[in-house]
């Protein structure tokens, strides 16, 4: 299943209705932490959409399944 690209501040909302808690931000590079120990940093760069390899290897440090990204990306 090929992932359907999202903007950085999409991409923060969804992190954020899983729990996850801002913590740092540098410029426009956010990082994100869970009260688990998941982590992952975000590059929110307006409303662009990030760039390909990108979700993936957010989707893989949060540990997020490609299944439940779509449902929150089409939810949020």
């Amino acid at each position: 299943m090929k992932l359907v690209l999202v903007s950085g501040k999409k991409m923060c909302k969804i992190l954020e209705s899983l729990g996850f808690q801002k913590i740092h931000q540098v410029g426009s590079h956010i990082r994100y932490v869970h009260p688990d120990g998941r982590k992952t940093v975000v590059p929110a760069h307006g409303n662009e959409s990030s760039n390909i390899p990108l979700p993936s290897e957010i989707l893989q440090q949060t540990k997020i399944s490609r299944v439940e990204y779509e449902r929150l990306r089409l939810n949020i």
